[in-house]
C-alpha cells in the first residue's frame, strides 16, 4: 500500500492572502499546505479522499495519470470544491468517475454541481457515477473499505479504514464503538487544527490523546492551520511515533 498526503492544510484561520504571520511567510516547504486530501494506492487501484479547491493543482503536482474512485468524508466546500476537475479523467478514459459518499453528501454534490446532472447535458461537463454508502463496510473493485463515524461538531462525518491504514479528518469526537474499527493500525491519520481548543476540530492535545487510545504504530496529523505554528517546532514537541504530516509526504509498505 502507498499513501500520499495531497494536502494537509485547512481553510480555517485568517486567509493567507491577508495574513502577515511568520508561518504564512515561512520558506520551509513543510509549512506550505494545500487543503486536506489523501491518495491511496492499493492492489493497483488508486483512490482519492476529498477533492478540495486545490484538487487540480494536487493532481498535477504529483503527476496522477489515473484515478479509480473518489471518496468523500463530508460536504463542506474545502472538501468538495474541486470535483469539477474530474472532467480531465473523464476525457482521457472516456468514462464517468465513481464517487462514494453518504446520501446527504451526494445530495449536496447534486446541488453544487447541478449542471452535471441535468437531463440535457452540456458537452464536457464532469461525469460521475454516484454510489451511496453508510457506516457499513463496502467494496471498490476488490478493495474493502470500512467507514468510521466521527462528529464534526454537530455534523456527522466519515473516516475510512483500508487494511492497516485509517484516515480521519474534521473530527471533534469519535464514539467509543468506532474505536473498535481502529485497532491494529500501522498508520493512523487524524486532524489537529491548532494548539488552542476549537469547537469542531481536535486540537493538538486532543489529537495526541486520540492517537494514544488508538495505539497505531505511526500517527500523522493533518488538517493543520497556520495557527499551529512552525512545522519544525511542533515536530520537536511530539512523541516519537507522532508526526505532523506535510504536503506530498508519501508512505509505502
Amino acid at each position: 500500500m502507498k499513501i500520499t498526503f495531497l494536502g494537509t492544510g485547512t481553510s480555517q484561520g485568517v486567509p493567507v492572502i491577508a495574513c502577515d504571520c511568520a508561518v504564512c511567510h515561512s520558506e520551509d516547504i513543510h509549512d506550505k499546505r494545500l487543503r486536506s486530501s489523501m491518495m491511496i494506492e492499493v492492489n493497483h487501484k488508486i483512490f482519492v479522499i476529498d477533492t478540495g479547491p486545490d484538487f487540480r493543482q494536487q493532481m498535477l503536482r504529483v503527476n496522477v495519470k489515473h484515478l479509480d474512485a473518489i471518496l468523500f468524508t463530508h460536504e463542506h466546500k474545502d472538501h468538495i470544491a474541486g470535483l469539477d476537475d474530474i472532467r480531465s479523467f473523464n476525457w482521457i478514459y472516456k468514462k464517468s468517475m465513481d464517487v462514494y459518499a453518504e446520501e446527504r453528501v451526494l445530495k449536496a454534490l447534486q446541488i453544487d454541481y447541478s449542471y452535471a446532472f441535468n437531463e440535457d447535458k452540456y458537452p464536457g461537463i464532469p461525469e460521475m457515477t454516484l454510489h451511496p454508502i453508510s457506516e457499513t463496510p463496502f467494496n471498490i473493485q476488490g478493495v474493502e473499505i470500512i467507514p468510521i463515524r466521527v462528529m464534526h461538531y454537530l455534523l456527522p462525518v466519515l473516516g475510512f479504514r483500508i487494511g492497516d491504514f485509517a484516515y480521519i479528518t474534521d473530527a471533534k469526537f469519535i464514539p467509543d464503538k468506532e474505536y473498535e474499527k481502529l485497532k491494529n493500525l500501522k498508520y493512523f491519520v487524524i486532524n489537529a487544527l491548532r494548539k488552542k481548543e476549537h469547537i469542531s476540530h481536535f486540537n493538538l492535545a486532543e489529537a495526541i490523546e486520540v492517537s494514544k487510545r488508538v495505539g497505531a504504530s505511526h500517527t500523522y496529523l493533518t488538517h493543520i492551520s497556520h495557527l499551529m505554528g512552525f512545522h519544525k517546532d511542533i515536530e520537536n514537541e511530539l512523541p516519537p511515533h507522532i508526526h505532523l504530516a506535510y504536503d506530498n509526504l508519501m508512505l509505502e509498505w
